[in-house]
């Protein structure tokens, strides 16, 4: 066959299985990184989408911020305005009577267990 000593084709041999060997580890690394870049393109697409979603959204807003439907929706809403034909109407209450006053319900509290003041005592915030 060959006159290549034995000792020099297993060593050549061995060259061999080890350059295969780091090939394929690099084969994978850069399957990893191909992953990894495709995972970060489809957030960056979906990040994309969702600007130019509220770039339109933003641009309608503005366009109805300029028109006039805008403007009287301001001034009968809450500039509290009112147009020509219209009947404004102005609660009065009676004379003399107090002013009406709203009160809030105080929240009646809620008595805690001994186990749950022993949790809130140890674990919380």
């Amino acid at each position: 066959m060959s006159n290549i000593p034995l000792p020099v084709r297993r060593v050549a041999a061995i060259i061999g299985i080890l350059v295969l060997v780091f090939i394929v580890l690099e084969f994978n690394r850069r399957v990893e990184q191909l992953k990894t870049l495709d995972g970060q393109y489809a957030l960056m697409q979906m990040q994309a989408t969702q600007a130019i979603q509220t770039q339109g959204a933003l641009n309608t807003q503005v366009a109805f911020a300029g028109s006039n439907s805008a403007v009287e929706q301001w001034a009968r809403v809450d500039g509290h305005y009112v147009q020509d034909g219209d009947l404004p109407v102005v609660p009065i209450g009676q004379p003399g009577a107090p002013p009406i006053e709203a009160s809030t319900p105080m929240p009646t509290p809620t008595p805690m267990q001994k186990w749950e003041v022993w949790y809130q005592l140890f674990f919380g915030q």
